[in-house]
């Protein structure tokens, strides 16, 4: 039988990983996280793209969700793992939440990342510009949207979790 992930997308400082863990924990499923299993295997993630680009961590990334894909439980994906066509094929199998965050928020959040991506000098400039291009995309993928701008992230897990519980699974695409 093919795994049933329960899958995490959205763009970087929405809490994925944070929530996906709580959510994880509720249902008693393993967690899983594409970025944690690239970082396992390669290094940090801003020394990939030092030492070896952009397209090189994405190959790593693609490879890390499939892996993840492959197993029964929650899977955060990194913000940008849905630029695949691949990715976005496989989700199809799965369902799929689209964590959300307004940019004042995050601007907390990733105010003194060191992600590669945010590394312009406009740290939230940069998260808009990102968010807005892939906006259209997670929207396309996920089954259902939840905000994590206000509250306990712990309320945003719960309400995923009483969601998981109810929601069917995808069918399988021929």
């Amino acid at each position: 039988m093919t795994a049933r992930a329960l899958v995490l997308i959205g763009p970087m400082g929405a809490g994925k990983t944070s929530i996906g863990r709580r959510v994880a924990k509720a249902l008693r499923v393993p967690f899983y996280d594409s970025d944690i299993a690239v970082v396992r295997a390669h290094g940090p993630i801003e020394e990939i793209f030092a030492a070896h680009g952009e397209a090189r961590f994405r190959e790593w990334e693609r490879d890390a969700v499939r892996d993840g894909l492959a197993q029964d439980g929650v899977v955060a994906l990194g913000g940008g793992a849905v630029l695949d066509g691949g990715t976005q094929r496989a989700l199809r199998d799965h369902r799929v939440v689209l964590l959300t965050v307004e940019p004042r928020v995050v601007a907390g959040r990733v105010r003194d990342s060191t992600r590669p991506l945010l590394q312009d000098g406009d740290a939230l400039g940069r998260w808009t510009s990102i968010m807005d291009a892939r906006r259209p995309i997670y929207e396309s993928l996920a089954d259902i949207t939840f905000d994590t701008s206000h509250g306990p992230l712990q309320q945003v897990a719960d309400a995923i979790v009483a969601w998981a519980r109810t929601a069917p699974d995808r069918q399988e695409h021929a």
